[in-house]
Parts: structure tokens; C-alpha cells; sequence
């Protein structure tokens, strides 16, 4: 192998590297005059940095000032802010000191950064966990004043420091935040808060603002909050988790049921977030000309444990008097209690969904006094019970009428048949035959869907009320823990779809009782329902239903309030009862053909609607003999 060495060539090549990497260096040392300029660049940017100092601290102590009201003129404020730029706002936000205040009822805090409420408990109140219940609590509410000044800026009220006052007059606690340009020029929020009330007056005045105030742009309240959760069942709570609120002397409307919902609305007297049991309602004594409101739904998915339901927001303009804010309203923050609402005179009951027209007033004047009756001495599963067994005795009646209109049809269908084979090339004539038939005997099919109406009104208003009966919030029945939410007898290790991950005994047993109660009936409709020729089965689509109900009703109400299911159970067993003893012991099948058979012996009297109907036949009658004669 080639020994390798090192020759002439590669030694002058490396000087010359070496040199010109020399000369490089030599050619870029800075000058002197540029010595000289980094040096004073340096002292510069030393000074710069001792005057922000100097600037922070000047202006948060006058924030402190300002805060306490030691500002003597607007004109200071807006004169710091020009000159300190961008610092203005930061260092006021720097303040976040709270007041706290309680009643009997109440335990609140306010911010003195922007004045508002940042903290609600309702004292006699815990959750489905045992926790507190808290309304408002860890920024999941503002509220916010902004309006525009007279030397063009946007001021927001929720930034600024507010001075608290606390005065105590008998069981009338008064809290005055104050945002204060001196001791007679300030923005004022004052709250009045009693002893044994939910409602707090609240007030929005100004005074020596006329001049700092721009009345040519628009002055806008704006109330946000995002809803906790506070039952066991995400979805059963979400579902009554909404939106109301009043306008144009009267009206009510919701928001809440999608997962976004808006709406704008006129004279606003009361806007209210309701979180199914609890809610949260701001008044004015004076219509708000107008609202914009928002409901968003926040729960993506049930499974997870999620913090709030939804979030709700309201934008409302505020109108200037005499150059100055005064604007007289009201907080309520509370149970969504109808007797409690109902107290206030101020159509809050409305907040409670009771149901509209006949349902509503059925629920108001009858079922809650009712229950507030019988649960004002006996426990409230017992109360349901009782209840329950009251409204089916008042109601049997009706089941009487529509139990003797079946087996009266059951007994004429021998006849019915006879009728339908004779005239089976001619409907019309069957029709004709049929309607003469039960007119003569006094049955009608109709006589048996009237007393099923008028159950109807009833049952929807007993579907409103047990979700809405503030009484039953976390009240024990049996196994059941809290009679508003669902009752739990095992947790399954799986979910299933529209069922849930657990089982609930009093949907189950319902369910069983109304498979019982619609074999009983439905086997009796089956035996009186003719088939008709074209038309569907009749009795496969009511044994259809025998069984779809019951799985309905079992996976419909697993989540529901076992209250209600309690109470669906109950009547579900009296009503097999009911018609047990009528078909046993009261209606006579003998004594019913012979009753008809002497009805078919006398003259009947037609009713109009009869006639109508006969004459309508009959004319349909002679246009298809026409026709046929045509042909």
C-alpha cells in the first residue's frame, strides 16, 4: 500500500484558508462609531424599562384611587388612559376583591370587578351529590353594562372596579356598588336583599354622567349564564332546563328545546334561566323595548359527567332618562316552586310548565292544592298514592260508560255481521242499516270514544304536573330515593340505547300493569270491532299495540321521575280493579240484550247529527243509483 504524505500543495493551501478566514474576521469588527451606538442603545432600553415601571405603579395606584373614589374629575380617568395606552384596562383587572352577604335563604358574594353577582347559594338546597346548590359560582355568570363615551371610546362595566357599600336596615340588607368618577358623578348597581325572600330589588342608576355618557349610541344589558347540573338524570334535567320569558303584556314563550334556539322579543317585562328546579329570573318594572335572546344546548354527550346543561344569554337595551340611567328591576333567584312564584303576583307561575289552556288550570286549581293537601299529613309517596286512587274512583264513571258501550256493541254484533253480509255489494246500504241499528238499541261507537276524551284533559295534565312538583325533589318513597328522579334497583355494566345503563322498578311494574289493563280492554274492542273489506285489521293492529305500549312506556320512562311512574302504576292496577268489579258484578250481558232488544221495539227520536248523517247517506245512495243507471 501507498504510504500517504503530506506535500507542498496542501500546506499553502491550508495558509491561504487560514488567511482569508483572518482577513473575514478583521473586515466585520465593528467600528467605533457603532461601538458607541450599541453602547447608548443599551442605556436606552435600561431607562425605557425603569419608566414602565414607574408607569405600572402610577397608574394601579390610581386604579386604588379611582376604585375608592378619590378621582376628582372623569376627565382624569380618560386623560390616564390616553397616556398609559394599553396598561389602562390591565391594571384595573388586576382587582378581583369580593363582598359577601346572606340572608336566611341566600348566601352571595359580589365582585367588585364589574359589580354584578359572582356567587349564589341557595342555603336550603343540595344537590343530587349532597353538595351545595349554587345558581351562579365560578364565572359560569356576567352581567354587563357597555356603553359609549362622549370622547368616542366603549366602556364595559364588567371591567371596572366598583366601590361596595353595605348598610343594614331591620331584616333589609342594602349592598351600593359603586362605580365611582367622584363622590357626586357614578354608575350605581343597588340590591336590597330580605329575610325570608328569593326576590331582591335591584336598581341601575347613574348620576353626573350626562356628560360622559354618549346618548346617541345604544346602551346594552347583557346577562349570561351557563347552567349547573343538579339531578341525578343529565337528560330528564336538560329536558325541563330552559328559557322564559314575558312580552307584550302577558305573553310567555321558551327557548331551550334544540340545541340552539333564538329569538327576539318586545316589551320584555322578565327574562328567566330555569334549571328545572331552580332558576334565575331578572324583572323590570318597566317593559324592555327589546330582547334578544339564546339558548344553547352544552350537553354533547350523557354519558359523560358533564358540569352545565346549557347556556343561556339575554342582550337588552337600556334607555337614558333625563341624560342619566334609572332603571328599577328585580333579581330572583330560587326554587321553580309554583306556590312560590305564584306569591309574587308577577305571572312568574308561568315559568313552571304546567301545560297550556284546560291542562294548566286543571294543574293549578285542582291537582297542587290537592296534593299540597294530602302531602301536608302524609308522606309523599303516599300523597301519590291517595291521589291517584282519588282522581280513578272520580273518574270511574267514565270507564262505566265506555266498559257499557263495548258490551253493548259486543252484544249487537251478531246483527252487525248479518247486516254487513246482506248488503256486501252495497257499503252505502250496510252503512245506512247499521247506523238505524245502534240508533234503535242506543249503541254507538261513538259513545265509547267520548268518555276516552274526556280522559284525556286528565292524563296530560297529571303527565305535566309530577315533573314539576318542586315537592318531590329528593322526598324517599320504598326504594326510591328521590321521587323526582329515576329510582335505581341495579346498574347494568353496559348502556343501552333509549333504555340507559340501569333499571328502574317503578317504569317496569307500570309497564306490567298496563299490559294487564290493555289485554282487558283491547280483548274487548277486538271482540266488537267488525273487518271491514279494504281496510286494515283492526284487531292485529290492537294486539300490535298491547305489547308495543308496555316496551314503550318501559323504555320511555326508565329516566323519568319515579313519581310519576309510581303514579302510572297505581292507576294502571285500579283501573284493571275497576273494570274487573264492572264486568263481573255490575254489567249484566242478559239484562243488556233485553234492554235492547225493548229499545229496538220503540219509536227512537233521532238526533240531528243522525239525521245529517242519514240524509248524507241517502243522498250518496241515490247519486250512485244514478250513476249506475247512466251506465
Amino acid at each position: 500500500m501507498e504510504e500517504k504524505k503530506l506535500d507542498l500543495n496542501s500546506i499553502v493551501g491550508f495558509i491561504l484558508i487560514f488567511g482569508i478566514l483572518m482577513f473575514m474576521l478583521w473586515k466585520n469588527q465593528p467600528t467605533p462609531e457603532e461601538l458607541e451606538a450599541q453602547e447608548k442603545a443599551k442605556q436606552e432600553q435600561v431607562v425605557a424599562e425603569k419608566k414602565a415601571k414607574e408607569k405600572d405603579a402610577s397608574f394601579v395606584e390610581a386604579a386604588e384611587d379611582f376604585s375608592a373614589g378619590s378621582v376628582s374629575d372623569s376627565l382624569k380617568l380618560i386623560a390616564l388612559k390616553n397616556k398609559l395606552g394599553a396598561f389602562a384596562y390591565s391594571a384595573v383587572n388586576t382587582s378581583n376583591e369580593e363582598t359577601l352577604v346572606e340572608s336566611d335563604l341566600l348566601a352571595l358574594k359580589f365582585s367588585n370587578k364589574g359589580g354584578y353577582l359572582s356567587e349564589v347559594r341557595l342555603k336550603e338546597f343540595v344537590d343530587f351529590k349532597g353538595n351545595p346548590v349554587y345558581i351562579v359560582k365560578d364565572n359560569n355568570a356576567s352581567f354587563n353594562i357597555n356603553f359609549g363615551t362622549t370622547d368616542s371610546r366603549i366602556l364595559n362595566t364588567k371591567d371596572l372596579i366598583f366601590a361596595p357599600t353595605i348598610t343594614k336596615n331591620g331584616d333589609v340588607t342594602v349592598v351600593s356598588m359603586k362605580l365611582k368618577v367622584s363622590e357626586s358623578k357614578y354608575l350605581e348597581y343597588r340590591y336590597e336583599l330580605k329575610d325570608g325572600d328569593y326576590m331582591m330589588n335591584f336598581t341601575i342608576r347613574s348620576q353626573g354622567l350626562s356628560e360622559v355618557i354618549n346618548a346617541s349610541q345604544e346602551i346594552n344589558l347583557d346577562w349570561n349564564l351557563k347552567t349547573y347540573r343538579h339531578a341525578k338524570s343529565i337528560s330528564y334535567e336538560n329536558r325541563y332546563t330552559e328559557m322564559v320569558y314575558e312580552y307584550e303584556d302577558g305573553k310567555d314563550n321558551y327557548l331551550g328545546q334544540r340545541e340552539l334556539s333564538d329569538d327576539t322579543a318586545e316589551d320584555v317585562t322578565y327574562v328567566a334561566f330555569k334549571q328545572h328546579f331552580f332558576t334565575s329570573v331578572l324583572l323590570s318594572d318597566e317593559p324592555i323595548k327589546i330582547a334578544t335572546l339564546e339558548s344553547r344546548n352544552l350537553v354533547q354527550d350523557e354519558d359523560i359527567d358533564t358540569v352545565y346543561t346549557k347556556a343561556f344569554t339575554a342582550k337588552m337595551p337600556l334607555q337614558l332618562k333625563g341624560g342619566e340611567l334609572s332603571q328599577s328591576m328585580d333579581w330572583y333567584y330560587g326554587p321553580s316552586d309554583y306556590k312560590i312564584l305564584n306569591k309574587y303576583d308577577r305571572n312568574l307561575d308561568e315559568i313552571v310548565p304546567l301545560g297550556w289552556g284546560i291542562f294548566g288550570w286543571i294543574n293549578r286549581y285542582l291537582f297542587i292544592p290537592f296534593f299540597a293537601f294530602l302531602s301536608s299529613f302524609l308522606p309523599y309517596g303516599i300523597a301519590i298514592i291517595v291521589m291517584t286512587i282519588s282522581i280513578k274512583l272520580i273518574m270511574s264513571f267514565v270507564q262505566y260508560k265506555q266498559f257499557l258501550s263495548q258490551a253493548k256493541m259486543k252484544i249487537l254484533k251478531p246483527e252487525l255481521d248479518e247486516i254487513r253480509e246482506k248488503y256486501k255489494d252495497n257499503k252505502m246500504k250496510a252503512q245506512q242499516e247499521t247506523l238505524a241499528l245502534q240508533t234503535k238499541a242506543g249503541a254507538s261507537p261513538m259513545a265509547g270514544c267520548l268518555p276516552a276524551l274526556i280522559q284525556l284533559p286528565v292524563f296530560y295534565a297529571l303527565f305535566q304536573f309530577f315533573p314539576s312538583a318542586f315537592d318531590l325533589r329528593q322526598k324517599s318513597f320504598l326504594w326510591a330515593e328521590d321521587l323526582s328522579s329515576y329510582d335505581t334497583i341495579a346498574e347494568l355494566p353496559f348502556k343501552i340505547p333509549f333504555y340507559g345503563d340501569h333499571v328502574s322498578l317503578f317504569p317496569l311494574l307500570a309497564s306490567i300493569a298496563i299490559f294487564f289493563y290493555m289485554r282487558l280492554t283491547t280483548g274487548q274492542q277486538m271482540a266488537t270491532q267488525p273487518q271491514q273489506e279494504g281496510m286494515p285489521d283492526m284487531g292485529k293492529m290492537m294486539k300490535y299495540m298491547m305489547y308495543f305500549s308496555p316496551i314503550m312506556m318501559l323504555f320511555f320512562f326508565n329516566n323519568y321521575a319515579s313519581g310519576l311512574s309510581l303514579y302510572y302504576f297505581i292507576s294502571n292496577l285500579i283501573s284493571i280493579g275497576i273494570i274487573l268489579v264492572i264486568k263481573n258484578f255490575i254489567l249484566d250481558e242478559d239484562k243488556i240484550h233485553a234492554q235492547i232488544q225493548e229499545n229496538k221495539k220503540k219509536p227512537k227520536k233521532e238526533s240531528r247529527f243522525q239525521q245529517k248523517m242519514k240524509q248524507m247517506m241517502e243522498e250518496a245512495e241515490k247519486q250512485k243509483q244514478m250513476q249506475q243507471k247512466r251506465k
